[in-house]
């Protein structure tokens, strides 16, 4: 049993409650940070559905992305953090600004703490939307030295996890004294669902289960979640991983009706609505005249997001799954907690 304390930031996060499971997993003992406490019982369900029932080996602290309170305390002790906690897309947010300035702020007050605690190492969670965001189609796969041209066609998003990401590197530069900073940056994580609160990314099988009408031409790099919290546990202790940053995707990018075959081959009856045509590109720009949600994938129609995770694999050892398989264990995990729209009729 390994005694080293471990902080991660958001806990009812998707990527971050895996993180939290490989690490109980390897023996660690957990810190996580909550917006409220009331979402405790929550998360330790969710861990047990993945397995896992810690006990005081994990415990909670109240933080907030936007305040100082509770941070110092989060950090006290921990020998290394996993800082995932970042505004993800609602629907709620109106501004630039209500993306961009927690992610910025929030990944400076960790930072702050954990240098001020005497932490090893932060390994940052990131995204592929600090990567590849405002480009046009590359004849090469992206990589880590890439990162989103912010003068280009960008959500709110993907910009707050630039502009947050870019922080980061400048602070550790600047004023992390001893502090060492290592980030992930995943394509579209799906895998195994703990329970009704899961990412964006998930949306995307869930839509195609329900029997969205087709598929628009757009393209995505995929992983499994347990394989970024893989990487994440690879990214913090590995000496390589100090001052790099990590893609994670598995195999090739896909494009949506690639994602939508995977599911009718291999998802049984429970993808019998699943669509098969690919929606013709005029269609999803007149949808998007309407719909806030179309709107936002018109720029990526018909452009191949394709990356490579080779550095990850070569620097750190690292050995995710197939796609396929990721793609696979969301639609069962959906099927089985019965978070499909007729999930009662499959069941």
């Amino acid at each position: 049993m390994n005694d080293q304390q471990i902080l991660v930031t958001g806990g009812t996060g998707f990527i971050a409650q895996h993180c939290i499971l490989a690490l109980l997993n390897a023996g660690y003992r957990v810190r996580t940070t909550v917006r409220s406490l009331s979402r405790e019982a929550e998360v330790r369900a969710h861990l047990k559905v993945g397995g896992a029932d810690p006990g005081d080996r994990l415990s909670f602290v109240t933080t907030d992305l936007i305040a100082d309170q509770g941070w110092a305390q989060a950090a006290d002790g921990c020998v290394y953090v996993l800082h995932g906690a970042s505004p993800t897309p609602t629907g709620d947010q109106v501004r630039e600004e209500d993306w961009i300035k927690p992610a910025v702020e929030g990944n400076l007050r960790v930072l702050r703490a954990a240098r001020d605690a005497g932490v090893k190492r932060v390994v940052l969670t990131s995204a592929f939307g600090a990567i590849c965001a405002g480009h046009k189609s590359m004849i090469r796969p992206f990589n880590e030295t890439d990162w989103s041209d912010l003068s280009g066609s960008v959500w709110p998003y993907q910009k707050s996890k630039t502009l947050s990401e870019r922080a980061a590197w400048d602070f550790v530069a600047r004023e992390g004294r001893r502090l060492e900073l290592s980030a992930v940056n995943p394509t579209a994580v799906l895998g195994p669902v703990l329970g009704a609160d899961y990412s964006h990314s998930i949306r995307l099988i869930k839509n195609l289960m329900d029997g969205q009408p087709g598929c628009p031409k757009i393209n995505s790099g995929f992983v499994d979640v347990r394989d970024v919290a893989d990487l994440h546990l690879r990214a913090m202790i590995h000496p390589a991983a100090k001052g790099e940053r990590f893609l994670a995707i598995a195999g090739e990018s896909l494009w949506m009706i690639d994602v939508a075959r995977v599911l009718r081959q291999r998802a049984g009856i429970a993808a019998s609505k699943v669509p098969t045509r690919v929606l013709p590109n005029w269609l999803v720009r007149l949808g998007a005249l309407k719909d806030p949600m179309m709107k936002g994938i018109v720029p990526l129609l018909g452009v191949n997001l394709n990356a490579t995770s080779e550095k990850a694999i070569r620097l750190l050892g690292w050995a995710p799954r197939p796609s396929e398989e990721a793609i696979v264990a969301t639609a069962e995990s959906l099927i089985r907690l019965g978070l499909l729209r007729d999930s009662r009729e499959v069941a």
